[in-house]
């Protein structure tokens, strides 16, 4: 196992203040207060289904709206990532989960690559998913790869309830990120790629 894989973030704008502690190889602890409840819940789900640990705190008018709180919540989980992981060395970096939720199927893969790109599949049939803006789902989303670095597809193959399909979603997105962060030991510490580095 390399040296402990973790990265602390501040953020701090005229509109949010943001701290963000990401532990890769945790135990899906969670402490996640934005101000936004369902925003915590699926952060939460990234933390447990991916097993890293995450404290985030966020300050922001959320009265004004959530736009940029949760832009800067993405922006550091993404930033988060991308510095706990270093030079990617020893990692599998590409993994993809299917997940069910009820009558919701969600399918996530990345790509560790160094490459910031998100494609994003994911109609919704509302605007308000317990509170949060449903516009916002693609822009964390996309927002989050560009910062961390990382190829992410991302798709919802069946559903009708919005609140299943979004956390099938980001449970799917933690168990993918899992399976591409984890260490391979017959890499012996080698980056990845056949240019040997990312």
């Amino acid at each position: 196992m390399p040296a402990e894989r973790r990265a602390t973030v501040n953020r701090s704008t005229g509109e949010t203040k943001v701290r963000l502690e990401l532990v890769i190889d945790g135990r899906g602890k969670c402490q996640a207060s934005t101000g936004i409840g369902m925003l915590d819940h699926l952060i939460g789900q990234i933390a447990r289904h991916g097993l890293f640990d995450l404290e985030v705190e966020a300050k922001g008018d959320v009265e004004v709206g959530q736009h940029h709180t949760l832009e800067d919540i993405a922006i550091c989980l993404g930033q988060a990532f991308d510095q706990a992981l270093g030079e990617r060395r020893g990692i599998v970096r590409m993994g993809h989960a299917v997940v069910p939720m009820d009558e919701a199927l969600a399918m996530v893969a990345v790509d560790i690559s160094g490459r910031g790109h998100a494609a994003i599949e994911a109609p919704l049939e509302g605007r308000d998913i317990s509170g949060l803006d449903s516009d916002l789902i693609r822009h964390f989303l996309e927002t989050f790869a560009t910062e961390a670095k990382l190829n992410l597809h991302a798709r919802l193959l069946s559903g009708v309830n919005d609140h299943h399909k979004i956390e099938a979603l980001f449970k799917a997105l933690g168990k993918a990120l899992d399976a591409a962060s984890r260490i391979d030991e017959r890499l012996g510490g080698e980056v990845p790629s056949t240019k040997g580095t990312i």
